[in-house]
């Protein structure tokens, strides 16, 4: 990303991102995060793209496995996401994978990636609800600068808090 590579010392700045899907690849947040001046309000797609590709089955095809890789900018999710189970069936103790992940399992995991790249990150992030009630996003914020993270912290969840 072009911008994030410019000098940064000088200036601050506040990037709003509302991807189509999952077209923002973690290299690019993180390259936001690098940056240490450049703070993030992000659109995470929740429920309108993550949760919905996340297989009950584990059965996740490679193509999409990618999508999700890049996305989180690590293979790690599936651990997070997934879990073994044993199951006593007909034919003997047999291992099954299933989806253990709802909307708050994959929140917390994507502010805990969050901040690996940035200095401080509202833990407080905003759900948006379609109208049965159901979370299609989730409205993060993240803060690069280390000196003014916690006041820009403070900000972002006074603001989340009145969304």
């Amino acid at each position: 990303m072009e911008l994030c590579q410019k000098n940064w010392t000088k200036h601050r700045a506040v990037v709003f991102l509302d991807p189509f899907g999952m077209e923002v690849k973690w290299s690019t947040i993180e390259a936001l995060g690098r940056t240490n001046a450049i703070d993030l309000w992000l659109l995470f797609p929740l429920g309108q793209a993550i949760n919905r590709l996340l297989r009950r089955d584990s059965k996740i095809n490679s193509a999409i496995k990618h999508r999700l890789d890049d996305f989180f900018g690590t293979e790690d999710w599936y651990q997070h996401f997934y879990k073994i189970y044993q199951e006593n069936t007909l034919f003997g103790n047999q291992s099954r994978v299933r989806k253990i992940a709802d909307f708050n399992l994959i929140s917390s995991y994507f502010i805990n990636r969050l901040k690996t790249v940035f200095a401080d990150v509202s833990t407080n992030p905003r759900f948006l609800y379609n109208s049965r009630k159901i979370p299609l996003f989730l409205l993060c914020f993240a803060a690069s600068n280390k000196k003014a993270a916690p006041l820009a912290i403070k900000i972002a969840d006074d603001i989340l808090k009145k969304l």
